[in-house]
């Protein structure tokens, strides 16, 4: 027990205070923020806890604000949290009064049975949990979750102090700022708590939740120091220590909760407590669900002398996810996820953990002239060992053959089960010019970035990629989406949609049997208003190739366009199983909001935004990619953050007239009347000049009575 800071002298100032209504017996405990009393409630004449806060606490509190949050709190029911009997503020002391518990705390427990059982300890969290889904639902969120406020009482873990953080937050004086202090715990507070924001939600407590889960079972909180600030520094500039190296018998689904529990952005952790409970009880963190084996391949690393062969490893890595993907029984890391870690100093442990995978290959490549070294390992997550390596030094010519073994020895090794129609190479063989292949890897480079120049760069890759192989059907393909995705995004430039009809066409006269060259003419077509003709192609394409992210994302846009609202949610889905893509995410949880499904549409759209925010690591500068960020943060009740990345966006690229738009309809739904006009005469001066569509546009719909929106609208 803590030694009492209390002198005998301040409990009879206390039992003087009190003395109306409580008989104090002894103080039981005290800690930087309050000191507990036994006492007797003379009226009920039962045993109390009286808590105190520190005096050092509340010289900057306002009286009626402290009482009137109290109160708030004290309406809770819920057999996991210990109730408020009273509270007040009497000669100076601020305090509450709780039943008198016998039990120990969750701090004493951790001491005693250190480490906890898996068993014992997801039973402790299902209680905890159980008490904070319970309060969430009222709007109430905890803020300071931790051992010490953990209560184990004849079997059941019991909250203790709620509302009281929040109490003393909101009631702080607006003339005295309190430097370097912080309401919560360091170890235990979330980053969005200890950097002050001031609309702290349900997902704080969740990661206060997930460190005193992963304390529990490692006896040690996720971060520590030898001071608050080192402790909170610390949260900020570390990856979360993989829980398996702490404790190796935690299984790896359960690892990867605790770390999705503890993710630093709110929007990448559970949506609820009661998410978190439930994949800690299933182990059904996807992709395990069906049990399959599951592999991230990062980045290769360019190793060649003169530095100018990253496209080369780039589109090694690219080749090698996409033809591991086309295999039924096996789960593969999307691109976009394991690009959003380059760069970082992690160990395979903690890789393995934050992308939900079993197994990582890693590979190096070194050019030499018309050498070329692939050095590869696959590395078994769960202890470190190399389950398979190679060296591969060939001529560039062979470079489809490496790729091939590579993902050959990955499904021998993994013991994967191929079906009948996989059995032959799984990366597609060509006897293209390797010259023009490697113009096909530079232009695919360029083609995952949606901005203007790349888009246009891309395609001029592909077009030399053509020029050096005039039969290379993949890179007229390439050509034609390139020219499809600047007519859809930059609207007005008849040439790029001649030239994405005659390369698409051209494309499929090479190779009909080329999934690239069906979903190319298909989009091309989408794009010329020939909407049945289109889907035809886009039905080919996928019955070629099932899982080509472009086929489902394009056809499901064609759906949404026609307002075939079930379709397109179900192919963005599909989009999105296949792909980890922010604008397939996105427009799924667009197409459950118009169907009038709301509870569906926020998971979406919370997905969304787990995505984007993934996706503008890996490009920070994607101008497109900020307003999705933006109006997936707003549909989740974050407006202040989504009104601040559509302000970045605008930054980003103030040339691009279909993201000012964007930001138009994001404003008029927020009901920013003149902002929203601002921005769409910005978007008029940059050249969007499709109004027919806006006077159709129901984002707009609080616009078209304002005066300035009809001038607008009248034709220049």
């Amino acid at each position: 027990m803590p030694t009492p800071i209390h002198t005998q002298s301040e409990m009879q100032l206390l039992q003087a205070a009190l003395s109306g209504s409580y008989l104090i017996d002894r103080e039981v405990g005290c800690g930087s923020m309050s000191t507990v009393y036994q006492a007797e409630d003379r009226k009920h004449h039962r045993p109390v806890a009286i808590k105190v806060l520190q005096p050092e606490l509340t010289t900057t509190l306002a009286e009626q604000r402290f009482l009137q949050e109290i109160r708030i709190a004290a309406v809770l029911n819920h057999p996991n949290i210990l109730p408020l009997y009273d509270s007040g503020v009497s000669e100076g002391f601020y305090y509450y009064v709780m039943p008198y518990v016998s039990g120990q705390s969750l701090r004493d427990y951790i001491k005693q049975s250190n480490p906890l059982s898996l068993e014992e300890a997801f039973h402790i969290v299902r209680d905890i949990a159980d008490g904070l889904d319970y309060a969430h639902k009222q709007g109430i969120v905890h803020r300071d979750i931790k051992p010490e406020n953990v209560l184990l009482e004849e079997g059941h873990a019991v909250i203790m102090d709620f509302g009281i953080a929040r109490a003393m937050k909101a009631a702080e004086s607006d003339k005295i700022t309190r430097t370097g202090w912080i309401l919560g715990t360091p170890a235990y507070m979330s980053p969005e708590q200890a950097y002050g924001h001031q609309d702290i939600d349900n997902r704080s407590d969740l990661y206060s939740l997930g460190c005193v889960l992963f304390e529990m079972l490692t006896g040690r909180p996720p971060f520590t120091g030898p001071n608050a600030q080192v402790v909170i520094m610390n949260m900020f500039t570390q990856d979360v220590p993989p829980i398996r190296t702490l404790r190796p018998e935690v299984p790896m689904p359960v690892a990867m909760a605790i770390r999705k529990a503890l993710a630093k952005s709110p929007t990448e952790r559970f949506a609820t407590v009661t998410d978190f409970v439930q994949a800690l009880e299933s182990d059904t963190i996807a992709p395990f669900q069906s049990g399959k084996k599951s592999i991230a391949v990062l980045p290769f690393t360019d190793m060649s002398r003169d530095q100018e062969n990253e496209y080369l490893a780039d589109g090694l890595t690219e080749e090698i996810i996409n033809a591991l993907s086309q295999v039924e029984n096996l789960n593969v890391v999307s691109r976009t996820s394991v690009y959003a870690l380059r760069g970082k100093n992690l160990d395979i442990r903690s890789i393995g953990e934050q992308l939900n995978a079993f197994s990582v290959l890693e590979g190096t490549v070194r050019r030499a002239g018309n050498r070329l070294r692939v050095t590869v390992q696959l590395i078994d997550v769960t202890n470190g060992y190399q389950l398979w390596s190679e060296r591969f030094d060939r001529e560039m010519k062979d470079v489809f053959d490496i790729q091939d073994e590579i993902a050959r020895n990955i499904v021998r090794t993994l013991r994967v089960i191929l079906r009948e129609n996989e059995q032959g190479t799984l990366v597609r063989r060509s006897s293209v010019d390797v010259r023009a292949y490697e113009y096909y890897l530079r232009g695919r480079q360029f083609f995952h970035q949606t901005r203007k120049k790349s888009l246009e760069f891309a395609r001029q890759m592909f077009t030399r990629a053509t020029e050096i192989a005039s039969g290379y059907a993949l890179a007229h393909a390439g050509i034609a989406d390139s020219c499809s995705l600047i007519s859809m995004y930059y609207p007005g430039n008849e040439a790029e949609l001649t030239l994405a009809d005659d390369a698409s066409r051209l494309a499929l006269e090479l190779d009909p049997e080329l999934p690239e060259a069906q979903e190319a003419r298909g989009f091309a077509l989408w794009q010329l208003g020939k909407h049945a003709e289109a889907e035809q192609h886009f039905q080919e394409a996928l019955r070629l190739s099932p899982r080509l992210f472009e086929a489902w994302y394009f056809y499901a846009r064609l759906c949404f366009q026609q307002g075939r609202l079930e379709e397109a949610r179900d192919k963005f889905e599909q989009a999105a199983a296949v792909r980890d893509d922010y604008q397939a995410s996105f427009f799924a949880a667009q197409a459950s909001a118009a169907l009038g499904q709301m509870r569906e549409a926020e998971s979406a759209y919370r997905r969304a935004l787990q995505v984007v925010t993934k996706h503008m690591e890996l490009n920070p500068d994607d101008p497109r990619a900020a307003t999705v960020r933006a109006v997936a943060a707003c549909r989740v009740g974050q407006q202040e953050e989504g009104l601040r990345w559509a302000e970045q966006a605008l930054a980003l690229d103030v040339e691009d007239a279909s993201v000012r738009y964007n930001v138009v309809c994001l404003y008029a739904l927020e009901g920013l009347q003149e902002k929203a006009l601002d921005c769409l005469e910005a978007a008029f001066k940059a050249g969007f000049g499709n109004r027919e569509w806006i006077r159709r546009d129901p984002d707009l719909a609080s616009l078209r009575d304002h005066p300035r929106f009809r001038e607008l609208m009248e034709e220049p």
